[in-house]
């Protein structure tokens, strides 16, 4: 598994690591209205995902909204941001903060992504920053978890990915 640490303390990721070249393993989980949502919403098309642990905390606020702003200038590609928070919470903050351009989904209910995606932090049941991307036949093409949970993703890295996904 990933080393991760959160406010330099190290935390316990549950589930498989995912390596560029795996098949991405489908999860479900919500959107904004409740409607279960899974990876086969998004076939055909190349996916760049971002987990954080909130959208209501400063650096998930930056990362989610400078995807929000990438999301417009990718072709084929659908950007979705996926953390614990409540969906009526994520809605709220898409609102307030003008995010148009990516979906963001709760992981709340079940942590099915979390534990597929081995993301899911067991201390704090919140989920690691990471960043994957899918390609439209459903093999991940990259995937970075971030060492320092607090600490942005390498976004040029991960744009770039998507950009070369097909």
């Amino acid at each position: 598994m990933a080393n991760v640490t959160f406010q330099q303390e190290p935390v316990t990721l549950l589930g498989n690591e995912i390596s560029a070249g795996d098949k991405a393993p489908d999860f479900k989980v919500l959107s904004n209205d409740l409607q279960e949502v899974s990876l086969d919403d998004y076939k055909d098309k190349v996916k760049l995902i971002a987990a954080v642990p909130s959208v209501d905390t400063g650096v998930c606020s930056d990362e989610t909204k400078r995807f929000n702003e990438e999301a417009d200038k990718l072709d084929n590609t659908h950007v979705l941001t996926i953390s614990m928070d409540l969906p009526f919470a994520q809605g709220r903050w898409c609102a307030a903060n003008g995010v148009k351009n990516l979906d963001t989904l709760s992981d709340h209910r079940d942590a099915d992504f979390g534990e597929k995606y081995g993301v899911l932090i067991k201390e704090l049941r919140l989920l690691a920053r990471a960043v994957f991307v899918v390609d439209s036949s459903n093999t991940v093409k990259y995937a970075e978890y971030v060492s320092e949970v607090t600490e942005l993703p390498d976004f040029e890295k991960a744009i770039q990915a998507a950009k070369d996904a097909e």
